[in-house]
């Protein structure tokens, strides 16, 4: 899978959930998953619907109900369903930080010490302002560290993945290429 996906999959909320329990093997029909997923029926409903633009879900031909319909993960869609599943496995109390738009990507980048210019090139729709804003954040949950290298000219920080956000890292790693 190319991060261009991830980040394409992760702009919204329920995506990476509603995969996630797709592998799982909840019926692909929308009340139990809607159940599983415990999001509103409206963000459901549009983290459905992107799924299925951008072809990682499909109606299941030949089941369910016109108003009532089944979907299935397609071909595309298997890693990312299998990537989704990994991720949500993770022991811990992390669902909502993971519900964000740009946690999984960054944390997919930080595969090693990675200063903000590099990390902002892998992601190359990001602002500098989401990008800060989403680094403080996984920082505060201990997800990611920051030090600053005063050797350099001029000291610049540096970031890396600890804790649970290593663990994710270490999943989403072989599953995703940077370029």
């Amino acid at each position: 899978m190319d991060i261009k996906l991830l980040v394409n999959i992760t702009s919204r909320a329920w995506a990476l959930p509603i995969l996630a329990h797709l592998h799982d093997g909840v019926p692909g029909r929308q009340a139990p998953l809607l159940s599983a997923t415990g999001a509103s029926r409206t963000a459901f409903a549009q983290s459905l619907a992107h799924l299925i633009e951008i072809g990682l879900l499909e109606r299941n031909p030949g089941h369910g109900h016109p108003l009532r319909p089944e979907f299935r993960v397609t071909s595309k869609g298997g890693i990312a369903a299998e990537l989704a599943h990994r991720v949500h496995t993770v022991p811990g109390d992390h669902k909502a930080l993971l519900r964000r738009s740009w946690t999984l990507p960054i944390l997919t980048t930080l595969n090693g010490p990675s200063r903000f210019s590099i990390v902002k090139h892998h992601l190359e729709t990001i602002t500098d302002r989401a990008l800060s804003q989403s680094l403080q954040a996984l920082e505060d949950h201990e997800w990611i560290s920051r030090t600053v290298d005063g050797a350099s000219r001029p000291p610049h920080p540096i970031y890396r993945a600890i804790n649970t956000g290593h663990v994710i890292s270490e999943i989403t790693r072989p599953l995703v290429s940077l370029r």
